[in-house]
């Protein structure tokens, strides 16, 4: 049997990791200043993480919802208090796209209706509405278009207001830093509009945090920084450290009843120890603050790059946009100097999502690996 070919891949194995350093099965090291899709949040192989998803498998790796499971309760602890979101309600399942599924289906149960808003190069997940709220035509399936979805310009509230008021969308969803689109960010004043619109309307306000989320911008949330309150956030990647797992938290205006939703796997005893190790390490070895220290350090040194049309994003949620395509930079980022980034749909952005526990001389090896190739490269 031969793997469904769908990942065009570097000819790299990576064997074990370290924190920030990855070693293939050759030996050698690479830096890794992308966390495999910005998920590595306190680090590969963190003692406290791997200590606890290595004591909880000794005694209980899996039972199913249907019985009482104490660590859920205690991830929602400490979620709340970490994040400031005490009063939302916790729904665990598995993955990000998986999260923003449930988020939408969660809106629609309670809204009555169906239509979803998204916003142009938005990327929420591959799953039946997750995908065709995500602004890629090559990635929905015939299927997956029965959705009715309306796109608009992020920053536009007379749009958003006009399909709103049709009073057919039962949910608004948006990236408060979009992530594969290219970390495009707007306005205090377009959040808290799109806030009032959607109270307005009767349309459920979602904040994808899967990929922000967890400290990543330096707050827990990114939607933090713009004080407006979602209905729904959904979150994953950060969130187990590159264990499966993901979540909503549902505000305590929307009631549950049994059956409303489910799943199997989801809030199963490793994910949630795997989850708490990640809370734990965010909090004492206080890696947000830590996450706005090298994203400050990280910034100075990109101000006089050449050829630099643009830094995006904050945190370490970060984008260095070039006047050029960057396939070939990165190319030699990872073959020549040995460090992972990351592409974005803008073919002129690297995308830079490190561990929360990077530190400035690690920042410095890719800026001295940056400069030199764009000096030497054709052109520069």
């Amino acid at each position: 049997m031969s793997l469904f070919n769908v990942y065009p891949l570097f000819n790299i194995t990576p064997v074990r990791a370290k924190d920030l350093t990855v070693f293939d099965d050759k030996g050698v090291e690479y830096l890794d200043l992308y966390g495999g899709h910005a998920v590595i949040s306190i680090g590969h192989s963190h003692p406290e993480y791997v200590a606890a998803i290595s004591n909880q498998v000794k005694n209980l790796g899996f039972y199913s919802n249907a019985i009482q499971n104490p660590l859920q309760e205690s991830l929602a602890k400490d979620l709340g208090r970490i994040s400031g979101c005490k009063n939302y309600q916790l729904f665990l399942c598995n993955s990000g796209a998986e999260a923003n599924e449930n988020a939408l289906k969660l809106a629609s149960f309670h809204t009555g209706k169906k239509n979803i808003l998204a916003f142009k190069n938005s990327f929420h997940g591959r799953t039946s509405a997750a995908v065709a709220a995500t602004d890629d035509p090559k990635i929905v399936a015939p299927l997956n278009a029965q959705q009715h979805v309306d796109f608009v310009a992020l920053g536009d509230l007379k749009a958003v207001e006009n399909i709103l008021k049709k009073e057919e969308t039962c949910a608004v969803i948006i990236e408060c830093i979009q992530g594969v689109g290219g970390l495009d960010e707007s306005t205090t004043e377009f959040y808290q509009g799109l806030e009032k619109l959607c109270k307005t309307y009767n349309a459920m306000l979602i904040a994808d945090e899967v990929q922000s989320g967890f400290g990543r911008t330096g707050e827990f949330f990114a939607f933090q920084k713009y004080g407006w309150t979602p209905d729904i956030i959904s979150m994953a990647k950060g969130m187990g450290n590159g264990f499966p797992i993901g979540g909503i938290l549902i505000h305590p205006t929307i009631k549950a009843s049994f059956g409303l939703l489910g799943t199997t796997f989801g809030g199963n005893h490793l994910a949630c120890a795997a989850s708490l190790a990640v809370l734990k390490v965010l909090e004492s070895e206080k890696l947000m603050e830590n996450a706005d220290e090298m994203s400050a350090y990280f910034i100075k040194k990109a101000q006089h790059l050449p050829h630099l049309k643009s830094i995006k994003g904050r945190g370490l949620m970060l984008g260095l946009e070039f006047n050029f395509s960057v396939a070939e930079l990165r190319k030699k980022l990872i073959h020549t100097h040995k460090i992972f980034t990351g592409s974005a749909k803008n073919p002129n952005l690297i995308r830079i999502l490190p561990p929360l526990t990077i530190q400035k001389e690690h920042i410095d090896l890719f800026f001295g690996a940056l400069k030199q190739e764009l000096v030497m490269m054709n052109g520069i």
